[in-house]
């Protein structure tokens, strides 16, 4: 069973007991929901950490205890779990399905199938259509617009799953392709190759002289549950994740053109094919050809640009962004790159609504190569998130002051909290207390219905208060897919007067990395990279785990042609606290 799986049955079990009502069930809410996160943004299959160490490896993972442990080994084991479907008989709803839509938690599910009869979405649907939901206590014609602006998000994002996810599966599959002997190389190309936020399906390309065998070891993997199509040069398999999956042998001539057309996108493809016709030439997945039909590419994509003149270009950049007339012209800018990333600045830890001690994080910082990493926990407003008021704040500090002694000369551990931004502009922490912090993240987490002019008036707000650094996930879109993340639209700002009160107030605007935010998004980089601002690519991370997420938010700076000089947390430590003590 996949992690994801695994993680919605975790979640639902949390949603069900929530709806429960005795002394400890809000403890085991938390230790389920804990474990969920945990184990969705887990970057390796639990399955295969249970199998190598047992329910003691299972133990090892942050927010894993001998229960959840347990569980696990039935999940894996049975593919199924005895408390889960216990309390699917009290409860009979799809409540992942239902509670990833906007407006919908689990007590309003059960309300909904108690007055409707709401099962599963196509049910929830058809209410919404009929208009039944806005005559119903607590709902009202707000509650009803807002679910069916949820569904039709997620329906938007039908068939598609996030990056995050996806991405590390396809990159096990293409390591044991190429630790099979039967290929002379092997590449990940299309969508995901190009990092967008969502794929919809995988490509991978290889050349090999032994097509046979690597086809039979390519549709028996562990990751396929189907065999659509096999051949002796393309096999097309549907994952157990819920993608089709498409594998090209090639020969070596031809391996450049075919990672140039399967990484896409197809607008930039239809451009660079203009220059080669207007060469005399004709490209294809197959090669590049010259006027006597002669195959003149070669094994990579370098060799099939240079041909045409023009320079390579990252794939993150091939958008028909206008990046076609800069490989022309040789003017391709050098994008910033995962290893120019010095620290993160947005961390959370248990205190608040984290998995990991401020010492297992400061651990995993360091084990990245970090020089610094700034813990800002929630203020006192995110109560779900447990919060922390201005007493709380002052004693951790004292804690991380314990910490940051201990590890001198090792990396430097920043004082710092995401503070909400109240719906008046005000900080949800007093000045005192703001004043004393090395990073200062603040962000939008409640009233997103306001007006373009009150919320983008608000932001600017706390951004003249002059105590804010950093400006966390500025849109406040969530991702969804088909399961298990909620969808939300962005709430409505104009980025670009924020942008502006960013420059005068010298805050940067964040690249939230989480893979269902990646928030800015890379067309509002570009709408707004103009101005001169930093930007600082964050994990927003909750676990150790999640500060591996760092690579997602770089891929989006990239897509949106971000340079090492405009990323706020790419500088030296002296040289950032310089400008975050501005």
């Amino acid at each position: 069973m996949d992690n994801k799986r695994i993680a919605e049955i975790l979640n639902e079990i949390a949603d069900m007991l929530s709806l429960e009502d005795y002394p400890t069930v809000r403890f085991e809410v938390r230790a389920y929901q804990k474990a969920a996160l945990m184990i969705s943004t887990l970057q390796e299959p639990v399955e295969e950490i249970y199998k190598k160490g047992g329910t003691k490896a299972l133990m090892e993972l942050p927010g894993i205890g001998a229960t959840m442990s347990k569980h696990i080994e039935e999940l894996v084991n049975t593919g199924t779990l005895k408390k889960y479907e216990q309390l699917k008989k009290k409860y009979p709803i799809d409540m992942a399905s239902l509670t990833a839509i906007t407006g919908l938690g689990a007590k309003r599910a059960i309300l909904l199938y108690k007055k409707l009869g709401v099962k599963n979405r196509e049910d929830l649907k058809k209410a919404v259509e009929e208009h039944k939901i806005r005559g119903l206590a607590g709902f009202g014609d707000k509650s009803e617009e807002a679910i069916r602006q949820g569904l039709q998000l997620l329906e938007a994002s039908s068939g598609r799953q996030m990056l995050g996810y996806v991405l590390p599966i396809a990159e096990r599959m293409v390591e044991k392709i190429r630790k099979s002997g039967l290929v002379e190389n092997v590449m990940i190309a299309g969508s995901a190759r190009r990092m967008r936020e969502t794929v919809g399906d995988l490509d991978i390309l290889a050349i090999s002289k032994k097509n046979e065998e690597v086809m039979d070891f390519f549709t028996k993997m562990d990751e396929v549950s189907k065999i659509m199509l096999k051949g002796p040069t393309k096999s097309t398999v549907f994952l157990k994740i819920g993608l089709s999956c498409d594998l090209r042998v090639l020969e070596p001539l031809s391996f450049g053109a075919a990672m140039q057309y399967f990484t896409g996108s197809k607008d930039h493809n239809i451009q660079v094919r203009q220059i080669a016709v207007s060469k005399g030439y004709k490209l294809n997945e197959y090669g590049l050809f010259n006027k006597r039909n002669k195959n003149i590419g070669g094994p990579t994509e370098e060799s099939i640009y240079e041909k045409l003149g023009m320079q390579w270009m990252p794939p993150e950049m091939r958008e028909a962004r206008g990046e076609v007339k800069l490989a022309q012209e040789h003017k391709i800018p050098k994008l910033v790159e995962a290893q120019e990333i010095r620290g993160d600045l947005h961390t959370h830890t248990k205190e608040t609504d984290g998995v990991n001690s401020l010492e297992e994080m400061t651990k995993a910082a360091v084990d990245l190569g970090y020089e610094y990493f700034a813990t800002t926990n929630h203020s006192k407003s995110e109560y779900i998130a447990r919060g922390m008021d201005d007493k709380g704040f002052a004693a951790y500090f004292k804690k991380v002051e314990k910490v940051r002694k201990g590890m001198e000369g090792t990396i430097s551990i920043l004082y710092g909290a995401e503070v909400d931004i109240l719906k008046d502009g005000k900080l949800d922490l007093k000045n005192e207390t703001l004043k004393r912090m090395d990073c200062v993240v603040a962000g939008v987490h409640t009233n997103f219905n306001m007006s373009q002019k009150d919320m983008t008036n608000r932001v600017i707000r706390a951004f003249e208060t002059g105590l804010v650094n950093v400006f966390a996930h500025p849109t406040g879109r969530l991702i969804g897919d088909t399961q298990f993340h909620r969808a939300r639209a962005p709430y409505a700002i104009d980025l670009e007067k924020v942008a502006d009160s960013a420059e005068e107030n010298g805050v940067a605007l964040e690249i939230n990395a989480f893979p269902n935010r990646t928030d800015l998004n890379d067309t509002n980089i570009m709408l707004v990279s103009g101005r001169k601002i930093f930007f600082s690519i964050d994990t927003d991370a909750h676990s150790t785990s999640h500060l591996q997420f760092m690579r997602y938010g770089v891929g989006t700076a990239r897509r949106g042609w971000l340079t090492k000089d405009r990323v706020l947390n790419a500088l030296p430590l002296k040289s950032l606290q310089k400008i975050l003590s501005k």
